[in-house]
């Protein structure tokens, strides 16, 4: 079975991650998002992959490969301009041509049943069906209603107050007719729900939606970074060890992935579930707690305190220093009795000196130095990097 896997934009709403790397290439339990798209969709037989690329598409090609490791086998398409979702998806028709396919961000982390959203796509007379997702707040999100025979009946994107007829969102996920190609212009920007869904409906053709079950996430901006890190992680089931552990008094309080060559000091405790890479040094009275992942080559110095967070690689963490609910990327250093707290996102190479305190929601670009004592009421910016975090 065919999917195309859209890969095309620059995550600018998850700066400062996308500065180094395309947002299908950001952590989550430490490997790229992407990987565990790729190996949900290999699980339900889709083994036939195409992948549109537009952004640092080098760095998904070497994620990804040839697809062996896998187990499917994926064709690269590359967009010269930007062509929008469904324009994108035209831009590869070639490979997708012959037999229904579907169609995924290369954003999405899911553990839905697509399979049964394709099947009930080859069941009925739609020329699309759109895998649908009932969320408490959908004012971000395509709202769509839908009747008895799961047609769709209308849609409104980011509905405001009075305008909410349904909680059913638009996953962005869709099973496709060939026959859709016939509907979508070539080289020019065009997207699936703002421009190809209306002019369908206009024209007659039926649209049908597919109430999907499990877990979704667009990982549009940290917040959902997180949530999609969260329940990846919930589901580690028991802890494994990967390699040489050494444990000098700490406790290890599963489910926990270790990668190999990890030292754990005195009197320190690590409460699942926990993903933590290989190489990295946790030092004595240290807690990790749960829904937290730390990447390779790191260093958690005495008594530090870090929970629900995602941590990358080569990280240094100082003593003293609390971490709630936040993401820190690769190479920073954090001074001693620092506050990190939640919905805060820092750079790479980012060097915080002793004592500072850095309010919720707060970004840090990269290469910056705050001074000892500081006191970060509000998004830090380097010049050196584009300050955009709207868009993509």
């Amino acid at each position: 079975m065919k999917v195309c896997i859209m890969c095309g934009g620059e995550g600018t709403r998850l700066r400062p991650l996308t500065f180094g790397r395309p947002k299908p290439c950001i952590p989550i339990v430490n490997k790229p998002s992407i990987q565990h798209l790729v190996s949900h969709l290999s699980n339900l037989g889709f083994n036939d992959v195409v992948v549109t690329l537009g952004y640092m598409s080098e760095a998904i090609e070497g994620a990804l490969g040839d697809g062996s490791l896998f187990g499917v086998n994926i064709t690269y398409v590359h967009e010269k301009t930007k062509l929008g979702t469904a324009g994108s998806v035209k831009n590869a028709q070639k490979y997708l041509d012959g037999q229904p396919f579907l169609v995924v961000g290369g954003d999405h982390v899911v553990d839905l049943n697509l399979l049964e959203l394709y099947r009930e796509h080859l069941a009925n007379d739609s020329i699309t069906t759109i895998g649908l997702i009932s969320i408490d707040d959908p004012t971000g999100y395509g709202i769509v209603e839908i009747d008895a025979d799961c047609r769709i009946k209308r849609f409104r994107e980011k509905p405001g107050p009075g305008e909410i007829f349904s909680n059913l969102a638009s996953t962005g996920i869709y099973a496709c007719d060939p026959e859709v190609f016939d509907h979508i212009p070539t080289g020019e920007k065009f997207d699936f729900a703002r421009n190809l869904f209306p002019a369908l409906m206009e024209e007659g053709y039926v649209l049908k939606g597919w109430p999907v079950r499990g877990n979704w996430s667009d990982v549009g901006n940290p917040r959902s970074l997180r949530e999609a890190e969260r329940w990846k992680l919930q589901g580690i089931s028991c802890t494994s060890i990967s390699g040489d552990l050494a444990i000098r008094g700490g406790r290890i309080l599963g489910p926990v992935h270790i990668g190999g060559f990890v030292s754990i000091g005195t009197n320190s405790r690590v409460i699942g579930p926990v993903s933590i890479g290989a190489g990295t040094t946790i030092a004595e009275n240290v807690i990790i707690g749960p829904y937290t992942s730390i990447g390779e080559g790191c260093i958690i110095k005495e008594s530090a305190k870090i929970f629900s967070s995602s941590i990358y690689n080569r990280v240094v963490i100082g003593r003293g220093t609390t971490v709630s609910g936040s993401i820190i990327d690769n190479d920073t250093v954090i001074g001693n009795k620092c506050s990190i707290e939640h919905d805060t996102v820092i750079g790479p190479q980012v060097a915080l000196k002793n004592g500072v305190v850095v309010h919720a929601g707060a970004r840090i670009w990269p290469e910056v130095i705050i001074p000892e004592g500081t006191v970060v009421k509000e998004h830090v910016l380097n010049e050196k990097y584009d300050t955009r975090i709207e868009g993509s």
